[in-house]
Formats: C-alpha cells, structure tokens, sequence
C-alpha cells in the first residue's frame, strides 16, 4: 500500500496498517517527498512560482460534482439561513424569511445523485452578502438542508441582491446588482483571504483581510484613478476580482502559468499530476494536493488566478524559492496540536496545527474511497 500525504505523516498509518515508501527512483530535477509525491522543477512567471506535484498513485473521484457544476446544473442550491422551510430536497424555490438571515450562516440542498465537493475559500455570490466557504468538506448526494459554515467576504452590504446564490465571477446589471448572472467559473478567494477564513475562523480577520486586499489591488491597477475608485467603491471582494483593470493586471501573471500547467498536466497525466506548492515574490507560502488529476484540471484555472491575485499585491521580496524549499515545505505535516471533524460516513476532516505551518486535509468516507481527496498546506 502506498502513503497518502496526510495519512503518512500524522499518525494514521495506525488505521491504514503498514505503510510501504514510493522506492522508485527520483529522477533529475526533482525531489521526492517522505509520503512519495514528487516535486517538479518550477514554473516562474514574474513573482508568481508553482512547483508541479505527481503522487504515486491517482484516485477515481469522477463521482464528485463541484460547486460550479452543481450551481450551474441547479441541483445545488444555497440560500441564507432561515429559508430553510421551502428549501428541501428536490424543491428548488427557498421561501423567502429574509429576517433570519444570519452572516456566517448559509443552508446547501444537494439534489444531484452524485456527492458535492466544496472547498474551502470557494466563493458564493448573492443574498445579502458574499460569502467564501470557509471548510473543505463533502455533502451527500440528494442531502438534506445542510448548514454551511462561512465568512462574509462583503463588509457593509445587508441588502439582498438575489434571494439565489451563483458562483462568484457574476456580472453586475443595475445600481442595485440585480440581474446579475454567474459567469461559467467560481472565483477562489486568493491565499490570504482563504487563511483568514480557514485557519482564523474569525469575520472580523476576514473582514480586515479583504479591505487590506482591495487598497492593495487599488493601488497596482494600471487603469488610473477611475479605475481606482470603481475598485475603493465597492463592497465586494467578488466584484473586485471581476473589475476589468483587475483582471487584466492578474492576467499578466496567471495566464502564462495556466498555459504552461495545463499542458504540463497534459503530459504528466501518466505520473499522476496532482498538485502544487506555491511561492509568491521567493517565499513558499501554498500547496494545494488532490486525489486525482482529474480534480486538479476542475480547480486549476481558478487557483492559479487566486495565487496569481496574491502575487499582484504582494511587495516582499525574497529571491526565487528553490525545489528543495518546496519539497521540504510539502514533506513537512508533523504538527503540535490536530483536530479532527468528521460526519460518519461521508468525510473526516483533520487540521494540523505545526511549526510555522497549518495543514488541513478532508478524507473521504464514502464507499469504494478512503482517501484524501484535497489537502490544503500555509506558511504562517
């Protein structure tokens, strides 16, 4: 049996049984990691690095449906909390109870026949805030109202635009957003913000987090003082990505790489390309590892725009982080302290808390998996 990232390196191997190191050899430019995945030599562009990550085994997720897919297929439905009378399973109309709407609160029905996958930082646009999710977890096919756990990533809007929520990337008609409509892909809130939420588990961090991001991206934009202002203008980090000076300026930095990656996923499909660890301005700060190649290629172009996001607005300079930095970051999940969620038969949900680092990984419990399907790593 071959590790998983997590289940070698935080004890679980106890569960697991005997654990057996990748042996195959490593080859030129890259390094292998204690739990067998490999890390490649990087691809630079500007002060955006990624380091490709192959695993020694890929896992079948192609029963997982993604919040995008469920979203636009309408067999997902999120609303504020408090509609969750007209909101149950196979009835797609919430009724409308605006006064029990709460911040940190939304309710998902999943009607789809497939398990819904959400990850932490995917953003929701509509009701009366925005808001980015703030835990990886997975949802049963044809689920009950489940209650999610989320931040609002709209300082100072109370005020329903939509009582539907969309996947961020929405465009905007009207003074008052009405008719706003989701565009084909969700918005990854970028890696500080996702912190912020994951980690803090704190609004008022959140909060802080996103207006520090937005007078950072005001300042970096190269549209002039009206562009500027649209950004300073509003409340809403969704619609600061979506501003066009914006998404030019991230442009500069994701396109090249999603390019680049996607081919190299292409080639690496045989050797299981499943990840990757990130370095902004020298510094490792990211590593997003999946369970497939499959899943990677899903959320790839909306990571490499929330990573290429943090390099816009990031001004430490650090040199070029090197492969050996990542592998060490990568191999690297012993912690002081891990705590542990779990809905039996459905995910387990494990935070490690270590030494300059926080590590957080959701198991599938479902039949026929057992295996990580998403594990998350920061720098702290």
């Amino acid at each position: 049996m071959r590790p998983r990232l997590f289940g070698a390196v935080i004890g679980l191997v106890i569960v697991a049984g005997l654990v057996c190191l990748d042996l195959r050899p490593v080859h030129a430019g890259e390094q292998s990691s204690v739990s067998g995945y490999k890390v490649l030599e990087p691809i630079r562009h500007g002060s955006l690095t990624v380091f490709p990550v192959v695993a020694p085994k890929s896992y079948a997720t192609g029963e997982f449906l993604t919040l995008d897919e469920g979203l636009r297929s309408g067999d997902v439905v999120v609303t504020e909390y408090g509609n969750i009378r007209g909101l149950m399973r196979g009835h797609l109309t919430p009724a409308v109870q605006r006064e029990y709407a709460e911040v940190n609160r939304l309710v998902l029905v999943n009607n789809s026949k497939r398990p819904l996958l959400l990850l932490a930082g995917e953003i929701v646009t509509g009701g009366k805030q925005d808001r980015v999710i703030g835990k990886d977890r997975i949802v049963p096919a044809e689920s009950d109202p489940v209650d999610l756990s989320v931040f609002c990533v709209e300082p100072g809007r109370w005020v329903a635009t939509s009582e539907h929520f969309g996947t961020s990337g929405a465009t905007y008609g009207g003074a008052s957003g009405a008719g706003r409509v989701p565009a084909p892909s969700a918005v990854m809130a970028q890696p500080s913000v996702r912190a912020k939420a994951m980690a803090d588990k704190d609004q008022n961090q959140v909060w802080a987090e996103v207006r520090k991001q937005q007078q950072s991206m005001a300042v970096e934009v190269a549209g002039g003082p009206t562009a500027r202002g649209e950004i300073q203008s509003t409340s809403s980090y969704a619609r600061v990505m979506e501003n066009k000076d914006v998404k030019e300026k991230v442009d500069e930095i994701a396109a090249p790489i999603e390019h680049t990656y996607e081919s190299l996923i292409k080639q690496l499909r045989d050797r299981k390309a499943v990840g990757v660890v990130v370095a902004v301005n020298g510094h490792i700060i990211w590593a997003d590892i999946f369970a497939s190649t499959d899943l990677l290629e899903k959320y790839w172009p909306k990571l490499v725009r929330s990573y290429a996001s943090e390099a816009v607005v990031s001004r430490a300079k650090g040199g070029e982080a090197s492969l050996a930095q990542a592998e060490a970051f990568l191999g690297n999940m012993e912690g002081r302290r891990e705590t542990i969620e779990s809905e039996p038969g459905v995910y387990r949900h494990a935070e490690v808390n270590g030494d300059g680092f926080k590590a957080f990984a959701l198991m599938s419990l479902l039949p026929k998996t057992g295996f990580d399907v998403h594990v998350a790593k920061m720098a702290e």
